[in-house]
């Protein structure tokens, strides 16, 4: 099975990046500017990349991702390769760099720095002339990877328009890029280090792998569904993105407002905890500063989510499993390694098993309605199937099913109250391997039923799934419990 690089490993750590969306679009109340707009009106009165760069690193943000130059051409940085950008408008004199401010903002917060480079150029007089496009916007990629130091994530996308016939060169591309950034990891509907979700709603599918087929896609003309829900048999590594704003469209709008913290954090469930990378667009207004009242909704998002994983109800439990590798009293792969944050330390099972269960005695009856499950994805993505049983009176009730697990699962139901919990593995590639188990109850959603992977519901969607009983007294876990 494929494993991830150093690179996205950690990428995927970080669980979000904070997209800057900001240019002349931001001034002239645009989304894809004509690449006409005088340099002139790229003048904020109180740019702070410091404020950006906070306001990441207190939401955990890992890193901050600025469109350094959008469609229309106009660049957030001095490149010697045109004159359509900060050094010939007014901001600071002419003298003004937003890259290399938020380079250093980024680094001061101990976060990191990721830049997008629009190949969609409409103020270039050579696009339309592949060669000669295509050495100017290497050239351009070629200053922002030597300039501003490490660069954890390049953004690309296929976007094109007008009349013009335009090839892009994306394997020079990516070659140059990992030639210029040995630890980076680049986006685009394909890879190949990071693959884009198929929407801008920050939801990925209910089943989602990491493993992905790349020779079968191209940029700029993805399949929804599998580039949504990955491949169990890819051979290549290529986890999701999933890519949204907190506003209506990507830059500022006076008119606009911020989603709520608690639609923050549905979409953090549906693309974090479906094993991707949130990356939100928070765009800064025509000052250059993001709004207070979009700090104010990522305020919120943060204590929530503090709030919810801050009490795991099974940090303390008792647990064991139908196998240990090593034996019962290895302390290498033991069932209460599944306890730890993290994914380093983990239980794994015998080898050659076909069935694997994991016990959790909470030691005392607990209310809860989330339950987070991780696998260490360094030994690449196993599970395929499982679900997770209460113990009610002398029967096991199953109050969740999934599919596919990957770095974070995060899989809410209606409020349950239970002591004893079961973690069912019914299908994996190989031995499966589980890091993290924790159960949580968060007070600010109202679930009313439990999503299911593309199977038919087996109950009204107001009543707790309760798919399957067996009697306590025959199961060989719960006797050893």
């Amino acid at each position: 099975m494929p494993v991830p690089s150093y690179a996205q490993l950690q990428w995927q750590l970080a669980e979000m990046a904070l997209f800057i969306h900001f240019g002349p679009n931001t001034f002239t109340d645009s989304e894809w500017g004509t690449g006409h707009a005088d340099p002139a009106v790229f003048a904020p009165s109180a740019l702070d990349a410091g404020q950006w760069a906070r306001v990441a690193a207190e939401g955990g943000f890992g890193r901050v991702v600025l469109t350094a130059k959008h469609h229309d051409g106009f660049c957030l940085w001095p490149s010697a390769l045109t004159d359509y950008s900060v050094a010939t408008s007014p901001w600071r004199n002419g003298a003004g760099d937003v890259v290399g401010e938020l380079s250093a903002a980024v680094r001061a917060e101990g976060i990191g720095l990721g830049l997008y480079l629009s190949p969609w150029d409409r103020h270039e007089p050579v696009y339309g002339d592949t060669v000669a496009y295509n050495e100017q916007y290497m050239g351009q990629m070629t200053e922002l990877l030597t300039r501003y130091g490490d660069v954890e994530e390049v953004w690309l996308d296929g976007a094109k328009g007008d009349d013009r016939e335009m090839d892009y060169m994306f394997v020079a591309w990516f070659a140059l890029i990992h030639q210029l950034q040995r630890r980076v990891v680049i986006f685009s509907d394909d890879g190949p280090d990071a693959r884009w979700v198929g929407n801008e709603a920050g939801a990925a599918g209910l089943t989602c792998w990491s493993p992905f087929n790349k020779s079968g896609m191209t940029i700029g003309g993805i399949v929804t569904e599998y580039s949504s829900s990955g491949d169990p048999f890819g051979e290549d590594w290529i986890p999701a993105e999933c890519d949204v704003s907190i506003r209506p469209g990507w830059f500022w709008h006076a008119s606009k407002k911020p989603k709520s913290a608690t639609t923050l954090l549905d979409i953090y469930y549906k693309s974090v905890g479906r094993n991707c990378l949130l990356i939100l667009n928070v765009p800064p207004n025509s000052s250059g500063l993001i709004s207070d009242e979009d700090t104010q909704v990522l305020q919120e998002f943060t204590e929530i989510r503090q709030i919810i994983f801050s009490q795991n109800s099974a940090a303390n439990a008792t647990v064991s499993a139908s196998s240990v590798r090593g034996g019962l009293e290895s302390l290498q792969f033991a069932p209460s390694n599944s306890l730890r944050d993290g994914i380093y330390s983990y239980w794994a099972p015998q080898e050659g098993q076909t069935s694997w269960e994991m016990l959790f005695d909470l030691k005392q009856s607990t209310s809860f309605n989330l339950v987070q499950l991780q696998e260490p994805i360094q030994m690449g993505q196993r599970v395929v199937e499982f679900h997770v049983d209460i113990l009610v009176g002398e029967l096991w009730q199953t109050i969740l099913e999934g599919t596919t697990i990957g770095y974070k699962r995060l899989l809410q139901f209606p409020v349950v109250e239970a002591r004893y919990l079961k973690l069912c593995v019914d299908s994996a590639r190989a031995d499966p391997l589980i890091a993290f188990f924790g159960v949580f109850m968060d007070p600010f959603s109202i679930i009313y039923s439990v999503d299911h992977d593309d199977k038919p519901s087996h109950t009204n969607s107001s009543e707790v799934i309760m798919l399957r009983t067996d009697h306590a007294a025959g199961n060989k876990s719960t006797a050893t419990m």
